[in-house]
């Protein structure tokens, strides 16, 4: 026996109803305000939430316009990449990390990278402003500055010489078909992830663990770890960024 969300999308479907098509907006708005909180942890204070919730909506009305209740996914699957998506589309537009914030932290990921090479280990924040001729202070500031700038789109636009410009989605594999040649690679890549994981720092380690696996905040991870969020945002960063550093380097031996 259908539920009433399963009858409600059955009905926008074949009538297009606004009153509907309001109801579930309303249904999945919680969705949309969970996405926008977890992303303004990450932003700058001048960023409002309700410009992030505002934005979420936008994608959230033009994904019930795309998604076909006959394909077998759940409209929760489908929807929440293209909340972040509208939402990352408003903070470009915003404007919101200028081009030296984004100079200052390439200007980081190369010392730690150059330095992890020279030492042949991974560095420390204080051996990183050493390195860049930097007061801690004057570092510090600059990895929450960059932190805040870390996002990463998978919702924008490509280029590719012989075919132009695309989306994402235009490209994106039906991940509902299975792939013997990606199951492989997809293990083999997990084992080089474990691996490059393993040595980090202990810390590094530990944040990774609390953020990615068991899905706490960087407030959350404070607390665990009895320090301060904006320390915590810094191994976070220092790791993301010793990680790919490593990666590549695992990737290309």
């Amino acid at each position: 026996m259908k539920n009433e969300t399963e009858m409600m999308w059955e009905s926008y479907s074949e009538t297009r109803s606004p009153q509907v098509k309001e109801q579930l907006i309303l249904q999945y708005l919680p969705i949309v305000k969970y996405v926008a909180s977890r992303m303004l942890m990450t932003l700058p204070s001048s960023v409002e939430y309700n410009d992030l919730v505002s934005a979420g909506v936008v994608g959230l009305i033009g994904s019930m316009d795309r998604f076909d209740v006959n394909q077998g996914v759940k409209f929760e699957t489908f929807v929440l990449p293209r909340i972040k998506g509208a939402i990352l589309d408003e903070l470009r537009i915003l404007d919101w990390a200028p081009r030296s914030l984004r100079a200052k932290a390439r200007k980081l990921d190369k010392a730690v990278g150059e330095l992890e090479k020279e030492l042949g280990r991974s560095v420390t924040d204080v051996e990183v402003a050493d390195w860049l001729d930097m007061d801690y202070d004057e570092y510090n500031c600059i990895q929450n500055e960059v932190n805040s700038a870390a996002l990463l789109s998978l919702d924008g636009a490509i280029s590719d010489e012989t075919e132009g410009s695309s989306c994402m989605y235009d490209i994106v594999e039906n991940t509902l078909v299975e792939n013997p040649l990606k199951n492989i690679e997809n293990r083999e890549l997990k084992k080089v992830l474990l691996d490059v994981i393993d040595i980090l720092a202990e810390q590094e380690k530990l944040v990774i663990s609390l953020y990615y696996y068991e899905e706490l905040t960087l407030r959350e991870i404070g607390q665990v770890m009895n320090i301060t969020e904006s320390r915590v945002s810094q191994i976070h960063t220092k790791a993301i960024s010793n990680l790919k550093y490593k990666l590549v380097d695992e990737l290309l031996a």
